[in-house]
């Protein structure tokens, strides 16, 4: 193995923002088995639970502290009417989930059990209104029976259902993907429709809706200049805009070659690039920036995910790409507000994979783990030297032209967390960490925390749960600096306690 030095120079002073803890928001929708077995068995399951959420799902999840979490959907939200999921479990309507593999939708998961999920692993609740079928009116009802304090008939409703409290739900998203699955809609039309739906999301109780419109498909520019201008300058009815960007990959979940590995690990340059652009185009209109941007959705969707169900396996190469997207949204704190990971169990680039009553974390779960300091962190400002690497040499213009060393830094309090990902296949890196200060830096201990493993391919099975998982690694300081060892194809988190 070979290796090449570089150097880190990590700024103390240069704060550039607050790291917004929901920049590690998750996303969970009624497909394939992310909430039925996935989250909820029932209460009489045989599989481990409390009140019908599985123990090892929950335990996991709370370790993460998951700022938010978005349900229920994706494309399931837009013909979904939630007083199917409220009242006696036992008679709830049966429907059919025609988004996802058409098969019976029991509603035994619905509102408050939504809101006891957050409950437990600490999440706010994100919940995403029907805008394609449904009305202004069955979603300003979704908001009273959520939110208000008063003696009203919704608000006793959900007193009788068990939650004599408001539950207090600050974010609401208007409609979802209604350029797609939830209209097929132009930006002006939706953009009509999301200035009616917000007219009559008002403020209950406690809590004032934080509405969140349809953004484009990816990086779309002409859809958010056509939805801003129809919107009018009607900044009072709107606080986020929310784009989607999956990272559709070369080869398939577990068979795939050096090139298309350098591929999918390279996208995450098209994030930092829709950030950036996407952001541009809205001060155009929003100067201020009174509305967020918030990536609603993000994620690896491999070509071999199950059909209607979209369960794939979750490799070291997945890994990889989610650390690289989460210290994209880390640098640019500044222009991004939120962000939600699709999806958190058995869906796409999940935390978990669950069959029956076998559990096991995958490698972009211990990415989360790993990068969790970052929550609400200052980001300060780092330099970085790094060489490139191109996925298919013979391409002139390979857009995948990528730096094969990136990452990101904060401190909060007295830790400084610097998370660095090594692209590089053969080659470790020997980095020469800097910490510069206006005053002298004392530090009092470091530590290091390593993801990696032989093979790209390398992935958690049930048989073989520990086959990608973080170990602990020494540090050695002298004075301010220190250098450290960044292995071929890794994720890597160095924390630094300062005096």
């Amino acid at each position: 193995m070979s290796s090449k030095a570089c150097r880190l120079n990590v700024h103390l002073d240069h704060v550039v923002g607050t790291i917004s803890r929901n920049l590690y928001g998750h996303f969970a929708e009624h497909l394939g088995t992310c909430i039925y077995e996935g989250i909820w068995v029932g209460p009489e399951s045989r599989i481990p639970n409390t009140a019908g959420y599985r123990n090892d799902t929950i335990e996991a999840l709370r370790e993460l502290a998951p700022p938010v979490l978005r349900w229920p959907g994706g494309c399931f939200a837009d013909d979904y009417h939630w007083r199917d999921g409220v009242g006696p479990r036992d008679r709830r309507p049966r429907r059919i989930n025609r988004h996802w593999g058409q098969v019976v939708e029991t509603n035994e998961f619905g509102t408050d059990e939504f809101i006891g999920l957050c409950r437990l692993i600490g999440a706010e609740p994100y919940v995403c209104a029907n805008v394609g079928s449904g009305t202004p009116a069955e979603m300003s009802d979704w908001i009273e029976y959520c939110n208000a304090s008063a003696d009203s008939t919704l608000a006793t409703m959900r007193a009788e259902n068990g939650s004599p409290e408001p539950h207090d739900v600050t974010y609401w998203g208007i409609g979802n993907e209604n350029w797609g699955c939830g209209g097929s809609l132009d930006p002006e039309d939706y953009c009509g429709m999301f200035r009616r739906f917000s007219t009559f999301a008002t403020g209950l109780g406690r809590t004032r809706p934080y509405r969140i419109a349809c953004g484009p498909c990816g990086n779309d520019l002409d859809w958010t200049h056509r939805f801003l201008e129809k919107l009018g300058g009607r900044f009072g009815l709107i606080e986020g805009f929310a784009p989607h960007l999956y990272q559709g990959s070369a080869g398939t979940s577990l068979r795939f070659t050096d090139a298309e590995y350098y591929d999918l690990t390279s996208r995450f340059l098209g994030m930092e690039r829709m950030i950036c652009q996407q952001r541009a185009a809205m001060d155009g209109f929003d100067p201020d920036r009174r509305v967020g941007l918030v990536v609603d959705e993000w994620g690896v969707w491999h070509p071999d995910a199950t059909p209607g169900f979209l369960k794939q396996q979750n490799t070291l190469r997945d890994a990889v790409a989610a650390a690289a997207i989460l210290d994209v949204f880390n640098r640019h704190a500044d222009k991004i507000v939120m962000a939600n990971i699709a999806q958190t169990v058995n869906v796409l680039q999940s935390m978990i994979l669950t069959d029956g009553e076998k559990f096991v974390l995958t490698p972009t779960y211990h990415v989360f783990r790993m990068y969790r300091p970052h929550q609400d962190a200052q980001l300060v400002f780092s330099e970085l030297e790094s060489d490139r690497v191109q996925a298919y040499p013979d391409k002139t213009d390979d857009p995948t032209l990528a730096p094969t060393l990136a990452g990101s830094a904060s401190k909060q309090n007295r830790t400084v967390t610097i998370t660095l990902v090594n692209r590089h296949l053969t080659e470790a890196r020997i980095v020469d960490v800097r910490l510069i200060a206006s005053e002298s830096v004392s530090v009092k201990r470091a530590s290091g925390t390593v993801l990696t493993a032989e093979t790209p391919q390398a992935h958690n099975t049930f048989e073989s749960p520990a086959a990608v998982e973080p170990a602990d690694q020494a540090i050695t300081v002298v004075g301010e600096r220190f250098k450290h060892i960044l292995p071929p194809c890794s994720v890597t988190r160095l924390q630094v306690d300062l005096d």
